[in-house]
């Protein structure tokens, strides 16, 4: 009898482990597994992050040609703006100018955006009845961080077309971008 009484209570004592949840190492080794898979997803993040950011400094720069385009178009004896605050400017602030014409956001009029250094530079211009005229300017987007932000540095110019880029991140840009 007191044999059946033990073995009796020790299924009951078992019963009532199991019901109060995980032991220690079950624990332990649950958290050392999901630390494992956040070890092994941390360094794609970082690559995904810096491909959105070139993702976006090639939109940006296709912006920033269409902003120069409606800005030539507007403005015809000024032709190009060479600054990126002049494409811009708040919408409040009054009616467009040429020297605020609402054609871009204020996050890519400021020069950054996304990791990356925005400019408009290597403007050219000549003299029309006093007055000058830009006819001509390269626009180049370089990683505000090279290797963190992002790997390439892109540019274009008043030609438009495909951006091209460097591939150490500068404005040495020779490589077409595919």
């Amino acid at each position: 009898m007191n044999r059946m009484l033990l073995l009796s209570r020790a299924r009951g004592a078992r019963a009532s482990a199991a019901a109060s949840g995980f032991t220690l190492m079950e624990l332990l080794i649950v958290i050392a597994i999901i630390l494992i898979l956040m070890l092994m997803a941390i360094p794609t993040v970082g690559v995904m992050r810096k491909h959105a950011n070139e993702t976006s400094a090639i939109n940006s720069l296709r912006a920033i040609t269409q902003a120069e385009i409606q800005y030539e178009s507007t403005y015809p004896a000024n032709g190009f703006a060479c600054s990126l605050p002049s494409l811009g400017g708040d919408p409040n602030s009054g009616p467009p100018t040429p020297q605020s014409a609402h054609l871009l956001q204020a996050d890519l009029a400021s020069g950054y955006k996304s990791g990356y250094v925005f400019s408009i530079t290597n403007c050219s211009k000549v003299t029309i009845n006093n007055t000058d005229k830009i006819t001509g300017y390269s626009v180049t987007a370089v990683p505000q961080a090279v290797g963190k932000t992002g790997d390439r540095g892109f540019c274009t110019d008043q030609f438009g077309g495909a951006p091209k880029y460097d591939s150490t991140g500068g404005t040495n840009c020779t490589q077409l971008l595919q």
